[in-house]
């Protein structure tokens, strides 16, 4: 758990988040930059700097998903 919600730590450092709410799911990298590093393959989804929204019928890609858990792990390995 992290922040009250669901999240997935690799060696105590948080890789992801889920959050659901009432017209969206959230994917939480929990991080402000994987989503601008990113940009092109999150085009079709609503962002904030630290949240990709999508709809409950419609799951994220399992290739968009890698993609933003590699983008983190490449950063929290990073020096």
């Amino acid at each position: 758990m992290s922040y009250g919600m669901p999240a997935f730590k690799v060696s105590g450092r948080t890789v992801a988040g889920f959050a659901a709410f009432a017209h969206h799911l959230s994917f939480l990298p929990h991080s402000g930059s994987v989503l601008s590093a990113i940009e092109d393959d999150v085009a079709g989804y609503q962002t904030t700097k630290g949240s990709l929204h999508f709809s409950v019928d419609k799951p994220l890609p399992v290739t968009l998903v890698k993609k933003l858990i590699t983008t983190r792990m490449r950063e929290l390995e990073s020096p």
